[in-house]
């Protein structure tokens, strides 16, 4: 068995993630030479194509279903079809991140006003937002409000890809932190010595706690709430919104009204439930522009 196991980390290092490396590296660059409008476009062509067929396909289905009992078989398959394109979209645009400018016609800003409420206030500063529009965009509210933006972000598994990732963002407000204990310590750290930081906060975490998410217990990382209690630290909702093509809008929310009390439990179930419900209500204006990909809720 262990040489059943040593073999097969060997055959992933050495061919597996080289070959899956190229891949990305040579997709990358198909898509950086063309205009961002052009490689937007035919992106979302493949995958509005190619998506709907996978097995992938099933686990949106039912997410959707759960999330939307009240649509037609055939609203959820439309739904599914524009997730997939959104999805091309956003791959393709990875290459151009750096050229879209905050403010710019392509990257439109509102609420700026609810963001740099944060920076003069000595206090640390989270902002959350999810996997919606192109969540890549994300990584530029650091650009936006002209500070530096601690981000913790899961790591690909495949080293080659992960370096791709990161050397795109070179260049942008702040630091990309991996997932994991590690990153935690220094993501609190950061916090602690009066930092701003970003979480993306709508995916499954098994050892969270159940809060509402359409209407059924969804397990909910509860990272931003435990800091923010700790911390005493503003919490910014900051929405990523594609209005067409390749163009964009991010939008800084008021901070939430956070009360603290003696029941430190009820705090966090109370803040992560504004804050699905915040997430829920950006997903209902524009479903297929949320990653549906994802076990959000229990069989």
């Amino acid at each position: 068995m262990a040489e059943r196991s040593a073999f097969y980390k060997a055959r992933q290092k050495y061919v597996s993630h080289p070959l899956q490396g190229l891949g990305a590296y040579l997709l990358f660059g198909f898509f950086k030479i063309m205009p961002i409008d052009l490689a937007s476009a035919i992106g979302g062509r493949l995958l509005r194509a190619i998506g709907p067929k996978l097995g992938q396909s099933k686990k949106a289905r039912n997410n959707l279903v759960k999330a939307f009992p009240e649509k037609s078989a055939e609203e959820i398959e439309a739904i599914i079809t524009d997730m997939w394109e959104n999805l091309g979209r956003s791959a393709a645009e990875i290459p151009h991140l750096p050229t879209l400018d905050c403010g710019s016609p392509r990257l439109e800003i509102v609420g700026l006003e609810n963001g740099m409420a944060t920076r003069g206030d000595n206090k640390p500063g989270l902002f959350f937002t999810g996997h919606m529009g192109n969540w890549e965009v994300s990584t530029k509210i650091g650009d936006a409000l002209d500070m530096e933006m601690m981000t913790i972000y899961r790591a690909p598994d495949n080293p080659w890809v992960d370096k791709l990732f990161k050397s795109v963002r070179k260049g942008f407000r702040g630091e990309l932190v991996p997932k994991g204990a590690k990153g935690a310590r220094k993501f609190a750290a950061f916090l602690k010595e009066g930092g701003h930081a970003a979480l993306l906060v709508d995916q499954k975490l098994n050892n969270g706690i159940a809060v509402p998410f359409f209407g059924r217990d969804a397990m909910t990382a509860t990272a931003l709430a435990q800091f923010a209690l700790k911390y005493d630290c503003p919490v910014i909702p900051v929405r990523v919104e594609r209005l067409s093509g390749a163009n964009f809008r991010m939008t800084f929310y008021p901070a939430l009204t956070i009360i603290p009390t003696e029941d430190r439990e009820a705090d966090i179930l109370r803040i992560m439930t504004e804050v699905n419900a915040i997430m829920e209500g950006w997903i209902r204006e524009r479903p297929a522009q949320w990653l549906w990909l994802h076990k959000r809720w229990p069989n």
